[in-house]
């Protein structure tokens, strides 16, 4: 079956899904996203993607391009039409078509408006039962990491440098030799004196919908949120080691540039932090 995506209204093929070459996207990066997790063909988290899509609007004055409401109705229609029961809706909202110009086109210039589906494991994964190692680079990306743009060049770039180093990912390190987040994941770290230690809200990280949901949980379970950052030598020194996103959910970190986190495997906080967050979304996804 072919599969089915949304371009601006229609329900397409993929084969017959076409974006203008005039895109300020295709030609200027100038678009935002959006990554909702499906379990058992529900969507999780899904009123807080729509919370941080319009504040990503708002910080780069793109127009929405629907309502909650209709976005909720064409995120149900594709998991509906694409039989997925376990995988990721994308949604991009772009600033539309005009002319080449560093300057914005006018307000009122309809903004593009792209979603798809990918049947992924989500539940199930060989990098939970194993653990990720990690490879730190310099965080160079521009200084509004806060908005999620499609401008991920330098993620992939980073992604790409920690494959050739033998990693599975790459953490992101600031001038002051602090850890910000992972290429497309918040980071953390737990301390033996049960601390979870992260980076704090600001320009410089995304802020995380998984990551808001995990904080909360753990701060159930009886951890002290930490929000004043790690640098490299601490999370090599930490208990466990851990991400979050919406497709990854909490997965373990269990080694850092070559250096074994704890005990070099998966450690039961990271379990049990995973276990109650997927507990929560099967229960709470609409």
């Amino acid at each position: 079956m072919s599969r089915i995506v949304y371009v601006d209204g229609a329900y397409l093929p993929e084969a017959d899904a076409k974006v203008s070459v005039f895109d300020r996207a295709f030609l200027m990066g100038d678009g935002v996203y959006e990554v909702t997790t499906v379990l058992e063909g529900r969507l999780v988290d899904f009123a807080g993607h729509m919370r941080r899509l319009i504040r990503s609007l708002t910080e780069l004055a793109i127009r929405p391009p629907a309502t909650e409401e209709e976005l909720l109705a064409i995120h149900r229609e594709l998991v509906r039409r694409n039989e997925l029961d376990e995988g990721i809706v994308y949604l991009q909202v772009t600033r539309g078509v005009a002319d080449r110009d560093f300057l914005y086109p006018p307000a009122d210039t309809r903004p593009t408006l792209v979603l798809f589906t990918q049947k992924m494991a989500v539940l199930e994964r060989e990098s939970v039962r194993r653990g990720l190692s990690v490879a730190t680079l310099p965080d160079i990306r521009w200084g509004r990491r806060d908005i999620k743009t499609v401008q991920l060049l330098y993620p992939s770039m980073a992604k790409m440098e920690a494959k050739a180093r033998g990693a599975d990912d790459a953490w992101l390190v600031d001038t002051e030799g602090r850890v910000t987040e992972g290429s497309s994941n918040n980071a953390y770290i737990i301390t033996p004196d049960r601390r979870i230690v992260t980076r704090r809200l600001s320009q410089d990280i995304l802020h995380g919908i998984t990551r808001a949901s995990v904080v909360r949980l753990a701060a159930e379970e009886g951890y002290t949120i930490d929000e004043g950052g790690f640098t490299v030598p601490e999370a090599k020194a930490a208990t466990e080691a851990f991400i979050t996103s919406a497709s990854s959910f909490v997965t373990p970190v269990v080694s850092i540039d070559g250096s074994p986190v704890g005990t070099g495997t998966p450690g039961e906080a990271t379990r049990r932090l995973r276990d109650i967050y997927i507990a929560e979304s099967l229960r709470t996804a609409i």
